[in-house]
């Protein structure tokens, strides 16, 4: 029975992780790419590809060394994914409602919520964060200093379209 799987979609999926695809590669592609894109836009090192990609590999490879990297994307990852569908849905809603452009700061408000609970519903599984998405007594004031942080980019960004001049 095992044969029968062996050829899904799903069958693939499961060799793929397996074989670490998921576990190792992209984690480190993903790293790999951020740390070169940075070093090669922001010039610090000069223009040296060379150096840049030795950098970046080096990077990418010690984030994969003890395992934290691939638990947090393997808790992270999942719980973003059912954000984004959440994110969908309410495009759809808002499709249904009319958008005429000035309420653009729903999607902002509706983007942080999201972006809030997949980080707590992430979190929660591990055990520095309270081990439990039930007992958030302990990281209440991370939670409020998380909020007021969102709050004051929030007016930074769009303080001058809430208040309607200009600034200069």
């Amino acid at each position: 029975m095992a044969g029968y799987y062996s050829n899904s979609i799903g069958g693939i999926l499961q060799s793929w992780a397996d074989f670490g695809v998921f576990a190792y590669l992209l984690p480190f592609l993903m790293i790999f790419a951020v740390v070169y894109g940075i070093l090669a836009k922001s010039k610090m090192l000069g223009e040296n590809k060379g150096v840049n990609a030795t950098i970046a590999l080096t990077v990418g490879l010690l984030a994969l060394q003890f395992g934290y990297v691939t638990t947090f994307f393997e808790r992270l990852l999942p719980f973003t994914g059912m954000g984004i569908a959440v994110l969908l849905i309410a495009f759809i809603f808002m499709g249904l409602i009319g958008n005429d452009g000035k309420k653009s700061w729903i999607w902002f408000v509706i983007g942080v919520i999201i972006f809030l609970v997949v980080l707590v519903t992430s979190f929660s599984e591990w055990s520095w964060w309270g081990g439990s998405y039930y007992n958030l007594q302990g990281s209440i004031p991370a939670i409020i200093s998380a909020v007021l942080v969102i709050a004051v980019l929030a007016l930074i960004i769009f303080g001058d379209k809430l208040g309607g001049g200009k600034s200069s």
